[in-house]
């Protein structure tokens, strides 16, 4: 990369280091010829101070400021639309360098603060009951721009509200953009960061089953899974991917993932269809498919979208499903 004691080389495409999480960013500044605690610096001054002027890191020498000033910036996505609901959620559409908008929901709760975040602009994977899948899908977002969405949520929601929560389930599909994703979740996870606690962070798949078995051996995290269907037939018309990943590999996947943290539940998300899924027996097949795996449903009222069919289920078929 660079000759290690005089930072010659000019990068022509400048490197945004919100892309590097702890260990990326200590092993570029090793590759300038610096020590590895500089990540840690750095880290410090952008996510605890707030600083992303390089010229006001003044523990960073006057050479290296100089140098990260030419080659490296730190750009977060830009809110361009806020909406603040009555129950105090917010929704931002943030857009990106490249002028991309994604979606970021900050829930408040009592207590916590939840912080929905998207990994992809689109979705490749066309769930017919998602909006976001009708977009079809564009491209990853990179690990700036998720760990961005963070940045931004903190610093426009101030003091006043934490941010205690993430979960990846925003747009996208987190698992198709996985090394992105991972290196953002790490950030979160970092003590010099956020310093969320691995509990506190929640990636949501609808079923990319070799990816979960990867993310198993990289990233100790929660899951959760987009189930919506307890047989193949039709998961297969709701969420597409289970024709590749049917849903007894899916529920292997999960028991493999309960075996890493056997006191953590899975969390299997399931949209209310009126006459789709909400029937007793879907109830009753929803308890057979979850009983050896430790988890906790989450029933979600379908929220309906133009040219789209599907109506919610009526809040009496819910409760009954519930019990």
């Amino acid at each position: 990369m660079l000759e290690p004691a005089n930072f010659k080389l000019v990068n022509p495409k400048r490197i945004n280091l919100l892309d590097y999480d702890r260990k990326g960013l200590a092993a570029f500044f090793v590759d300038l010829g610096e020590k590895p605690f500089r990540a840690t610096q750095l880290l410090k001054w952008v996510y605890q101070e707030g600083v992303e002027d390089f010229d006001l890191m003044t523990n960073l020498s006057k050479s290296l400021r100089a140098w990260l000033n030419e080659n490296c910036y730190i750009a977060t996505p830009e809110i361009v639309i806020e909406q603040i609901a009555s129950d105090g959620t917010r929704k931002w559409a943030l857009q990106t360098s490249c002028g991309n908008r994604v979606e970021t929901v900050f829930i408040p709760e009592e207590g916590r603060g939840t912080l929905c975040v998207s990994s992809q602009i689109g979705c490749a994977l066309a769930c017919t009951f998602c909006s976001t899948a009708q977009q079809g899908f564009n491209r990853n977002l990179t690990t700036a721009e998720i760990i961005g969405q963070v940045i931004v949520a903190q610093k426009r929601l101030g003091d006043s509200k934490k941010i205690t929560n993430v979960v990846m389930m925003g747009m996208g599909e987190p698992l198709l953009n996985f090394d992105n994703v991972v290196a953002a979740m790490n950030l979160m996870m970092d003590d010099f960061t956020f310093g969320l606690s691995k509990r506190r962070v929640t990636i949501s798949t609808s079923g990319v089953v070799p990816a979960m078995y990867r993310l198993t051996q990289v990233c100790d995290v929660s899951l959760a899974v987009s189930l919506h269907a307890v047989t193949d037939e039709l998961r297969d018309e709701l969420v597409p991917i289970n024709k590749k990943y049917p849903l007894k590999e899916l529920m292997e996947a999960c028991r493999d993932n309960a075996k890493i943290a056997p006191r953590r539940t899975i969390t299997f998300e399931y949209v209310m269809l009126d006459g789709i899924n909400d029937s007793m027996q879907d109830a009753r097949g929803l308890i057979k498919l979850l009983k050896t795996v430790p988890s906790k449903l989450n029933l979600i009222p379908f929220n309906p979208f133009p040219n789209n069919a599907y109506r919610c289920s009526s809040s009496e078929t819910i409760n009954r499903f519930k019990t």
